[in-house]
């Protein structure tokens, strides 16, 4: 039976180890970044719950048949997307609340979820290794093997997607696994664990998932020797400090990371199709996405027309709650996100950078109690300005020109990053030719954030190691395994 959610502080969110609801730990509060109400209750247990459900995960891996059985698998990740199929609508009124989304974007994530776990239930079946005869007389036979306990560390922003693109290749490959999610989202993340708790097939301890509102379960994770692999979606920096402490046991590394997306659009685009994505290539998830539509690079023949009807479209962005069913954009995840975006719209202003659209939070009337920015156009010359080069994670675009498709591409590879870029031309030479070029693990032509569950995702440079949905995505949490046999040749 599904409970209805309010707005009264009576949720207490929990922590899901071996089957069971944990609920120990100092309890702090759930907020809802658009009105900061307290909206329920967390159990803040990090190191504790993390070191519990490692174990709980290393004994499941030794002990059920979930390693070794194909089928199993395939069932149980099909039993998980009915689950979150059934309970829909109620994890979409959690997301919504405690991050912020307007619907529409949440339910564009969670309408991801069920296909990209039938998808893996699908490898689970046809995974396997192969056979050869190297030489006269001898047989090889190679096996693709699990890791053994795999981590599944994902951010605030999309918690829901995020976890299960890592989590469904990892338990298709024969995985157990420990799921971390940050407070931010402890009653979705709650929410998620009494989802997957209706998988009747899955053994105790295969999943396993705590919160934490700082870092000592994440470190206990990357430094444990019983989680041979960790599967990371988060900022580079700290896809930098967990990799570098992971070393010490020689850990497989699965990241997705930072991004500084680059739009181009060419003098022959059509704008009546781009200037719509690109508004919400910035305000989908209120900006707080790693494929942030970040930097536009537009041909001095449609400078002017792009800069003016984009600046048009943003000032009309109604930002405002979930529950407001016109609002187009929500808030950020917290106030100390909004300082923090400010503070970079002010720094680059200060290095040079034009107004176009200061945006900014919003201090007054009824929207001022929550955690609000109104989306920020600058115009930049500068390629080397932090605003330019510096993921944001928030709805803050610069704009700058060029003049041809050599600088287009020069200007778009000169950062540090590497995830995703768009291209717009009618051109369809030019738009092969320019994807070719570009530095990033995704290039959409004439759109936006097209990510499909049997394509590979995943960044080029400082944007991660390693690829997540696709046939790839498995390879993070496999080993192989050579067996060579000599049996001999029969006699003719």
């Amino acid at each position: 039976m599904t409970m209805p959610l309010d707005n009264k502080p009576s949720r207490k969110a929990f922590n899901w180890i071996s089957g069971s609801q944990c609920q120990e730990g100092q309890l702090k509060q759930s907020i809802d970044p658009a009105t900061y109400n307290v909206i329920g209750h967390y159990p803040d247990y990090g190191l504790e719950a993390a070191k519990f459900a490692v174990a709980a995960a290393s004994k499941a891996f030794r002990e059920t048949m979930w390693a070794h059985d194909h089928e199993l698998r395939a069932r149980v990740l099909d039993q998980l997307a009915c689950a979150f199929e059934r309970n829909r609508d109620r994890l979409l009124e959690i997301l919504s609340l405690e991050n912020g989304k307007v619907k529409a974007e949440a339910a564009f994530e969670l309408d991801m979820v069920a296909s990209k776990l039938r998808y893996s239930a699908a490898t689970a079946l046809v995974e396997g290794g192969r056979a050869l005869t190297p030489k006269p007389g001898s047989i090889s036979v190679i096996l693709r093997q699990p890791m053994g306990v795999a981590a599944v560390i994902a951010p605030w922003n999309s918690p829901v997607i995020l976890t299960i693109r890592s989590l469904a290749p990892a338990l298709a490959a024969g995985c157990t696994t420990v799921i971390k999610l940050p407070a931010q989202v402890a009653q979705t993340a709650s929410v998620m664990a009494e989802i997957m708790a209706e998988a009747e097939d899955l053994p105790n301890g295969v999943i396993n998932l705590f919160f934490e509102s700082g870092p000592e379960g994440s470190a206990y994770l990357v430094d444990s020797p019983e989680v041979p692999v960790v599967s990371f979606t988060g900022s580079t920096r700290t896809g930098r400090a967990i990799s570098s402490a992971g070393a010490r046991y020689l850990k497989r590394f699965g990241m997705e990371l930072g991004g500084k997306t680059p739009m181009i659009v060419f003098d022959d685009a059509d704008l009546d199709a781009a200037l719509p994505a690109l508004e919400k290539a910035l305000t989908v998830f209120s900006g707080q996405f790693c494929m942030t539509g970040s930097r536009l690079l537009v041909q001095d023949g449609k400078y002017e027309a792009v800069r003016n009807g984009l600046a048009e479209r943003l000032r009309n962005v109604k930002v405002g709650p979930a529950a407001d069913p016109s609002s187009d954009m929500g808030p950020l995840i917290d106030r100390a996100n909004v300082a923090r975006v400010d503070g970079v719209v002010e720094a680059a202003i200060a290095a040079g950078a034009k107004v176009v659209e200061r945006g900014g939070p919003i201090n007054v009337g009824p929207l001022a109690n929550g955690a609000f920015f109104r989306p920020a156009l600058l115009e930049v010359s500068d390629n080397s300005l932090a605003i330019v080069q510096e993921e944001t994670f928030g709805p803050v675009l610069t704009i700058q020109r060029f003049s041809d498709e050599a600088e287009a591409i020069r200007l778009a590879n000169d950062n540090e990053y590497g995830l995703s870029a768009s291209i717009w031309t009618r051109d369809v030479d030019r738009s092969l030719r320019v994807a070719q070029a570009l530095e990033a693990g995704s290039v959409w032509i004439n759109d936006w954030a097209r990510v499909y569950d049997g394509t590979e995702e995943g960044g080029f440079k400082q944007s991660g190691v390693g690829r997540l949905n696709g046939l790839a995505a498995l390879d993070d949490f496999i080993e192989h395994k050579h067996i060579a046999l000599k049996p001999g040749l029969a006699q003719r």
